[in-house]
């Protein structure tokens, strides 16, 4: 199970870590979607922000901090719940996979260290 953790844990600090770069930069596509789903275009640092932060929360998480890593995790749980609701409620469904992977991946993270 370690290793299974390991993998998902690294796979969600990577992928939070590069769409948090992506917000950072102001790519088009994230604009383009933050407008779509009703999101102004000045939270996306800031949602940037946070995304990086869970990325290295999971990442201390990796080298010790355990229940760093754990908080961390959740935190995105609970991000990407946020995601998905906002799709949701702006009718955007053609993409809601990437927000609904993004939460599976905080989800498996936060609960593989929990199946123990």
């Amino acid at each position: 199970m370690h290793t299974t953790y390991l993998v998902v844990a690294l796979v969600t600090v990577v992928a939070n870590a590069g769409i948090a770069l992506a917000d950072f930069v102001r790519a088009p596509f994230v604009l383009a979607n933050s407008a779509e789903v009703g999101v102004p275009s000045g939270w996306v640092p800031w949602l940037g922000a946070l995304k990086l932060a869970g990325a290295a929360g999971v990442l201390l998480g990796l080298f010790g901090l355990e229940p760093l890593g754990f908080a961390a995790a959740v935190g995105l749980v609970l991000f990407f719940a946020g995601a998905l609701i906002t799709h949701l409620r702006a009718r955007v469904y053609y993409n809601i996979a990437f927000p609904g992977a993004y939460f599976a991946l905080a989800l498996a993270t936060a609960a593989l260290p929990v199946a123990r």
